[in-house]
C-alpha cells in the first residue's frame, strides 16, 4: 500500500502560496457550514511512522481550522483510569458532537498494530482486532461520523534520514526518542504489519489516505484537501447510502414466542421471601466484598414491561450494597447532546471501574424495543444494531465485566391493575402518563420485539434471564439469585 507513498513527491514553495489561501478560506466556510447543519461530525485519525510530520500536520491543521469547534486528543499509553475500563472506552468518551470535529493523534490502531511488531500478540489475535475496528467503524459510519483516516509514511531510508536530522539540531532534538530508534530498528516489520492493518480496515466508509511524510508543503496540501472533502460529505450528513434489507424474520407459524412459554402464576408467601430475601441480599454483600471482584466489576441492565416492577426490584439489589460502589442510571429519552452522537456513547461513557455496580433502569436495547416500535429509528438502524449491542456486550465481557440482563414480564391483567393502583395513589401517579397507557396499546408490536431482541442478543457471553414478575416477590428473589450466581461464576 506504500509504493505511492515512497515516490519523491514535490510541491514548490510558489504553488504552495499560491494554494494554501484559498484552501484554508474554503476550509473555514466548509467547518462553519457543518457547524450550522450538525449534519454529522468529522474524525480525523492520524497514525503512520516517526518522523512523517504527524505532530506538524496535527498543528497545522488547527491553525488553518478554528480551534474552538475541533479538539484535538493525543492517545498514548492507557492511564489508570481507562485501564479500569474496556479499550475503547476512551474512544468513545471523546467522540465530538455533530456540527464539530476532533483530532485523534494516535487511535485504536496503536495499541494492536504495536503489540503485533513487538510480538506480545500473534496473527490471529491482531487480525480479531482488526475485525472489531471495522465493525467500529462502520457502526459510526451509519450513525453520522465521517472518518478521515491519514496514515503518514516514510520509507525505511528516508525515515532514517529525518530522524538523523531532527537529532542534529538542537531546536529539534527533543523529538527524537530511544523509542523512535528502537521503532526504527523494527522498520520492516512495522511495514508489513501495519500494511495487513490497513489493508483489513480500509473500507468504503472509512477509507486509508496514506500520505507521503517527507515533504512537507505535499503533505499539507494532501491533508488539507482531504480534510475538506471530509468537511464537505459531513455537510450532506455523512451517512452512506442505505443498504438492501436483509429479509425480515419470519414470524412464529403458530404465533408463540419466547414470553409466551413463562409461568406467571409464579409466586412467593410473605414468610419464604422475608427469608429468602435477606439471605440473597446477604450473599451478594459478601460477593461485592470479595477481593477477586476488585478485578471485575458488574453491569446489570433491567428491562421489562410498563409497571413490571424495575425500579422496586432495583431498590432491593441496592439495599445489599455499599452505597460508594453503586450507582443506578435511569434512561428515559436522548437529551440533546446524546443525540449528537452515535446511540450507544451515552452507556459507553457511564461504564464502571473495577470494583464498582452500575445498575441500567432500560438500557442500549431502546434501539431495538422502543426506537423500533415507535419509528424513531429506521429500519436499517434497528436491524443492524442487534450486531452492533452484541458487540459491545462481548467486548464488556473480555474486560471482565459481568453482565447480567434481566426482561421483567407481566400480563395485560396485572399491568391494569398496576396503572389503576398508581392512579388511586398519590405518591405513585408521578409513575403513569399518557405514554403508558398508549404503549398498553402497542402490546402485540412491543413483544414481538422484545421476542426478536431475546433471540438475537442472548448469547453465551451475555444471556438474557426472563422473570416471571405478575408476584413481585418471586420476582425479586429471582433478581438476586440470578445476580449472585453470575457474580459467583
Amino acid at each position: 500500500m506504500f509504493e505511492s507513498a515512497e515516490m519523491h513527491h514535490k510541491v514548490s514553495k510558489e504553488r504552495f502560496a499560491r494554494e494554501v489561501p484559498a484552501l484554508r478560506m474554503k476550509l473555514l466556510d466548509a467547518q462553519y457550514r457543518l457547524l450550522g447543519s450538525k449534519a454529522a461530525s468529522i474524525v480525523v485519525v492520524v497514525g503512520g511512522v516517526d518522523g512523517a510530520g504527524k505532530g506538524e500536520t496535527v498543528n497545522l491543521l488547527n491553525g488553518w481550522l478554528d480551534p474552538r469547534h475541533v479538539a484535538t486528543y493525543g492517545f498514548g499509553g492507557p492511564s489508570d483510569e481507562e485501564r479500569d475500563r474496556p479499550p475503547f472506552w476512551r474512544f468513545w468518551r471523546v467522540l465530538p458532537p455533530k456540527g464539530r470535529s476532533a483530532i485523534f493523534f494516535g487511535s485504536w490502531y496503536t495499541e494492536p498494530i504495536v503489540s503485533r511488531v513487538l510480538r506480545h500478540i500473534g496473527r490471529g489475535e491482531a487480525d480479531r482486532a482488526m475485525e472489531r475496528i471495522r465493525h467500529f467503524e462502520e457502526m459510526l459510519s451509519n450513525e453520522g461520523v465521517v472518518l478521515v483516516k491519514l496514515w503518514f509514511h516514510l520509507s525505511k531510508e528516508d525515515q532514517g534520514k529525518r530522524l538523523r536530522a531532527l537529532e542534529k539540531d538542537p531546536r529539534t532534538l527533543w523529538r527524537v526518542t530511544k523509542t523512535d530508534w528502537a521503532h526504527f530498528r523494527l522498520y520492516d516489520r512495522f511495514r508489513a504489519i501495519s500494511s495487513r492493518a490497513l489493508r483489513q480496515t480500509s473500507s468504503e466508509y472509512a477509507p486509508w489516505q496514506v500520505v507521503a511524510g517527507g515533504e512537507p508543503h505535499y503533505r499539507s496540501l494532501m491533508v488539507g484537501r482531504a480534510v475538506l472533502e471530509a468537511f464537505e460529505l459531513a455537510a450532506k450528513g455523512g451517512r452512506p447510502p442505505e443498504r438492501a434489507k436483509a429479509a425480515p424474520a419470519v414470524d412464529p407459524v403458530d404465533q408463540q414466542h419466547v414470553l409466551h412459554a413463562l409461568d406467571l402464576k409464579k409466586c412467593l408467601d410473605k414468610n419464604r421471601y422475608e427469608k429468602d430475601l435477606e439471605k440473597l441480599q446477604g450473599r451478594l454483600n459478601v460477593l461485592t466484598r470479595r477481593p477477586q471482584f476488585h478485578e471485575r466489576s458488574l453491569v446489570v441492565v433491567f428491562e421489562g414491561a410498563d409497571a413490571a416492577g424495575k425500579g422496586s426490584a432495583i431498590r432491593r439489589v441496592t439495599a445489599a450494597l455499599d452505597a460508594r460502589i453503586y450507582q443506578v442510571v435511569p434512561v428515559a429519552a436522548p437529551t440533546d447532546e446524546e443525540r449528537a452522537r452515535p446511540y450507544l456513547w451515552r452507556f459507553w461513557r457511564q461504564l464502571p471501574a473495577r470494583g464498582k455496580v452500575l445498575l441500567f433502569d432500560r438500557s442500549w436495547y431502546g434501539r431495538v424495543l422502543v426506537e423500533r416500535v415507535e419509528g424513531f429509528c429506521t429500519e436499517t438502524d434497528w436491524a443492524r444494531a442487534y450486531s452492533e449491542i452484541n458487540e459491545f456486550e462481548e467486548q464488556l465481557a473480555e474486560h471482565g465485566v459481568v453482565l447480567v440482563k434481566l426482561w421483567l414480564q407481566i400480563d395485560a391483567a396485572e399491568q391494569l391493575r398496576r396503572f389503576r393502583d398508581r392512579q388511586k395513589t398519590g405518591f405513585k401517579r408521578y409513575k403513569l402518563g399518557p405514554e403508558d397507557w398508549r404503549n398498553r396499546k402497542k402490546t402485540p408490536a412491543y413483544e414481538r420485539a422484545v421476542a426478536d431482541m431475546i433471540d438475537r442478543t442472548s448469547t453465551e457471553i451475555a444471556p438474557w434471564t426472563l422473570v416471571e414478575a405478575n408476584d413481585k416477590r418471586w420476582a425479586r428473589a429471582k433478581i438476586l439469585q440470578t445476580i449472585c450466581e453470575r457474580l459467583k461464576g
